[in-house]
């Protein structure tokens, strides 16, 4: 059956293809038959070696492609059939036909992680999927591009959520995110990549992850950044719990200004979108680097932004996202600092933000203005910490101050706790001598009293 009969047949059992994987209703002739070429595919699907054998025998196309541009070889690659997949192509099944959606035999292979199936294809011609980024001028790669074969992750490990891992390349360890060819169908995947790929190419501060380059031309793509051997902010603080106020002040100022440098960034502002401790890496020296710019977005044009579709709790955590971001509202920048408040306040009471509610009720509560308690000593606020960090996130966004004016709180509440640090350092015998001091500037005589008050 050629592919102009095919369009009165389709295979509907098992795994769709990797590009479109819902099901569809059966096609069947007058007397509710299927097409015994679409059978072919409904054998394959079952691993029938015996009866494909006999179809292909009789007559039947193996390259019979149903309406969705669908052939026996697609489906046993997805449901796995090793056997089958070989058999097809032994009778000659191409393995480069793609369907409807533009998946190949091979790519739905990938998709459903069917290792033997991968290996078959690929040892008779199968070609992985393109990259989406690939170029044919050789003089329109990347200056940033990275020979895949550089990177070495034979001693590879997971580090952050699981999208980075360790690797190394040119003598030292590296960080790299991964987008494999089973989501390359994914627009919206493919974009975030994109979008965080051209974000890190124009963003140099010491308190956001540096980028090294990327893997563009070849699958799967990649982008490499330094890699902080100290990990992520979420590990430290559940390994620490509540942090003294000093040192919440100073991981809060390194959030602050790396966030100022991307909010002031020239000529479009940054907005993170995803700002969360496992999204802030320690360095060596202990500072904090804002990191995972998959969601973030540019100002360009617009004063805000809006989600093309509505954020879920796979994209981000609900504990650190702002409310007009969970109402899939048009928002600005405000939203990193509403995130930023909590993640102060974290740090002061050594919890995560409403931990007695399941994390799907917590973007309510802030809708509904509910804020987690302060429950640490009020000391522990002390000098504006506590007002700074209502003001933060305030539920109108104009409210809230901006990085740099956030900036200027904490040196200030720094100040204050340096000043009180070198009081409380100071030796008894020098506060000794400084209270005789003011005892005796006390009873000195005053230059203009006059002699009958010296007596």
């Amino acid at each position: 059956m050629d592919r102009q009969d095919s369009a009165t047949a389709r295979f509907t059992l098992g795994r769709q293809s990797s590009l479109a994987p819902d099901p569809v209703v059966p096609v069947c002739d007058d007397d509710g038959v299927i097409d015994p070429r679409v059978r072919l595919m409904y054998l394959a699907n079952e691993g029938d070696l015996q009866g494909i054998q006999d179809l292909l025998d009789s007559g039947t196309n193996v390259n019979f492609t149903d309406i969705d541009g669908r052939t026996a070889l697609h489906v046993a690659a997805c449901q796995g059939q090793t056997d089958v997949v070989h058999l097809l192509l032994r009778r000659g099944a191409d393995v480069h036909l793609h369907d409807l959606w533009g998946s190949t035999p091979l790519a739905d292979a990938v998709y459903y992680k069917n290792d033997d199936v991968i290996k078959l294809l690929e040892q008779h011609g199968a070609k992985p999927p393109m990259a989406p980024m690939h170029v044919e001028n050789a003089r329109e790669v990347p200056e940033y591009e990275i020979d895949p074969k550089e990177l070495d992750f034979s001693n590879s490990v997971d580090i952050t959520k699981g999208t980075y891992c360790i690797a190394s390349w040119r003598g030292i360890q590296v960080a790299v995110k991964t987008l494999e060819e089973k989501v390359f169908a994914d627009e919206y995947k493919v974009n975030a990549f994109r979008d965080e790929l051209a974000l890190l190419q124009k963003i140099r501060h010491p308190n956001v992850v540096q980028f090294l380059g990327a893997v563009t031309q070849s699958s799967p793509m990649m982008i490499v950044t330094e890699y902080l051997p100290k990990g992520d902010f979420c590990l430290y603080l559940k390994r620490k719990g509540a942090l003294k106020p000093t040192a919440a002040v100073k991981f809060a100022l390194d959030i602050a200004r790396g966030m100022n440098y991307l909010h002031e960034h020239k000529p479009e502002a940054i907005i993170h979108r995803d700002l969360e401790p496992s999204n802030l890496l320690r360095d060596d020296s202990g500072h904090l680097k804002v990191a995972d710019f998959g969601v973030s977005k540019q100002l360009i044009v617009a004063k805000t932004v809006k989600e093309d579709r509505p954020v879920t709790s796979q994209n981000t955590s609900w504990r650190y996202v702002a409310p007009e971001v969970y109402r899939n509202e048009e928002y600005d920048m405000k939203v990193d600092v509403f995130s930023f408040a909590l993640i102060l306040q974290e740090m002061i009471e050594g919890c995560l933000p409403f931990y007695t509610k399941p994390e799907k009720d917590v973007p309510k509560a802030y809708v509904a203005n509910e804020r987690p308690p302060f429950r640490a000593s009020p000391k522990l606020y002390a000098h504006g910490l506590k007002e700074l960090i209502e003001q933060c996130w305030s539920q109108d966004p104009f409210r809230r101050p901006t990085f740099k004016q956030i900036i200027k709180s904490l040196d200030n509440i720094n100040d204050q706790y340096a000043r009180k640090r070198r009081w409380k350092g100071m030796p008894l015998m020098c506060l000794q001598n400084l209270e005789n001091m003011v005892k005796k500037g006390r009873s000195s005589p005053s230059s203009h009293s006059s002699p009958s008050t010296w007596r």
